[in-house]
């Protein structure tokens, strides 16, 4: 779910430098993941913990002495608890024998190694077996569906899907172990998102005190995020509902408060009700790749001036829509013109990949086929010592892509681009190794 203020969903910021490059990241480098949706994939290369250099509050030093004033810490911010209506009383009582969890600090500052590419993750995503699963809980919560869709008027597939996706429909293996509570107590008091995991505690203490979820429910990932579709307690705090009138705002126990959440949080987002989130499109011999840049949108029509079609032949039905054009993969990819609920995915998890697959699980739902085009079978993705190597050489060439950390963004996307264009090959902004390979020259 989000990175809103720094923080959100499972495995946001992994994702979202892996949706912009060739892979995925199952974990998490900003502390901006939950733990939840990758439960069950681990990476050919397990994760191993960075040199905490780049941080002062990493330093072995900060941690202890952090860690040696961590009841400290918990005292001084029962007055923001207070603020927000908790009482002293309610809140020592709340973090009595409290302890950090120390183990968090490796996960942190941990840096996998990507080990898929953006095809194989769709499509381990949007398996058969999750397709299945889908439709049953579909079937099984139609009553509850049909009533969200009323009120919210949020698409039910596309919650289906982020409720299969976040934590394969709630799976315990899926929703994360650790206890909310102290995960998001150790990020308040000890490492470099102190500030940012305050208000993620607080807001924590606030569910407790008021009861929304039982304590010993409120579980879920090292950076906070539980229930299955993965609320951060602020983003709780923000678009929970009680939707089944018990008086409690329940996304961990009660299917119907976590369907109408998770729509109430799409709703608020920007989703648009009886609207698609993009399509798949086929491009034209001779495409000018230079419209491959998300700020420049333009009607479908625009679209199709341009020989873009979508596979089936099938017009656009809704000529006026504006979107952008995305080629995950590539131009040896299948590509997609991309519409506002695809954004509003993103506002949920900011990651190409977790968006596409959102969607695409989506139509899945609802009857819809596998994308028409293949993905690129032969590429494997770049490795994180080669996309520093690539940020560097761009860097040594003149191209603004700020500080080479292996994290392969707009800039670095943008430069590629011009790199390619430059020495004559197709000018997608595809970070790959052939590129590479071209700037080794």
């Amino acid at each position: 779910m989000t990175v809103r203020a720094g923080v959100r969903r499972g495995w946001a910021t992994a994702l979202a430098v892996a949706a912009s490059v060739t892979a995925i990241v199952p974990a998490v480098a900003q502390a901006q993941t939950t733990g939840s949706i990758f439960q069950g994939f681990q990476p050919q290369q397990q994760a191993q913990p960075q040199e905490r250099a780049g941080h002062p509050l990493m330093q072995p030093e900060a941690i202890a002495q952090a860690q040696a004033n961590f009841p400290n810490c918990i005292a001084a911010m029962q007055p923001l608890a207070q603020a927000k209506g908790v009482s002293p009383a309610v809140y020592n009582q709340i973090v009595a024998g409290l302890q950090p969890d120390m183990k968090i600090m490796d996960y942190m500052d941990s840096q996998p190694e990507f080990s898929r590419t953006m095809g194989s993750y769709v499509d381990m995503l949007v398996s058969e077996k999750r397709i299945a699963k889908g439709r049953e809980m579909l079937a099984q919560y139609k009553s509850i569906f049909d009533r969200v869709e009323q009120a919210y008027g949020v698409d039910r597939y596309a919650i289906a899907a982020i409720w299969g996706i976040e934590s394969s429909y709630g799976s315990p293996g899926g929703m994360g172990s650790r206890p909310v509570l102290q995960s998001t107590a150790t990020l308040a008091c000890i490492g470099r998102r102190q500030d940012y995991f305050r208000d993620e505690f607080v807001a924590t203490v606030q569910i407790i005190a008021k009861g929304d979820v039982p304590a010993d429910h409120l579980k879920g990932s090292w950076a906070g995020a539980f229930g299955p579709t993965q609320f951060m307690p602020t983003s709780f705090q923000r678009f929970a509902v009680d939707f089944d009138g018990d008086g409690h705002r329940n996304v961990v126990d009660s299917i119907p408060d976590v369907i109408a959440s998770t729509a109430n949080n799409l709703k608020l987002d920007g989703w648009k009700f009886r609207e698609t989130w993009g399509y798949e499109v086929v491009l034209p011999q001779n495409f000018d790749y230079r419209y491959v840049d998300r700020s420049k949108r333009y009607t479908m029509a625009q679209w199709a001036s341009l020989g873009i079609k979508r596979p089936s032949g099938m017009a656009f039905p809704r000529p006026g829509d504006t979107a952008f054009l995305l080629l995950p993969a590539g131009a040896k990819g299948p590509a997609f013109l991309m519409l506002p609920n695809f954004s509003a995915i993103l506002k949920y998890n900011p990651a190409d990949a977790y968006a596409l697959a959102i969607g695409h699980l989506g139509d899945r739902l609802r009857g819809g086929g596998p994308f028409a085009q293949s993905w690129p079978k032969e590429e494997r993705a770049l490795s994180r010592a080669e996309r520093i190597e690539m940020q560097t050489r761009l860097l040594q060439m003149g191209y603004d892509i700020g500080n080479p950390d292996g994290i392969l963004g707009t800039k670095s996307r943008t430069a590629v681009q011009n790199f390619q264009s430059r020495a004559g090959m197709v000018p997608d902004g595809y970070p790959n190794l052939e590129v590479l390979a071209r700037m080794r020259q």
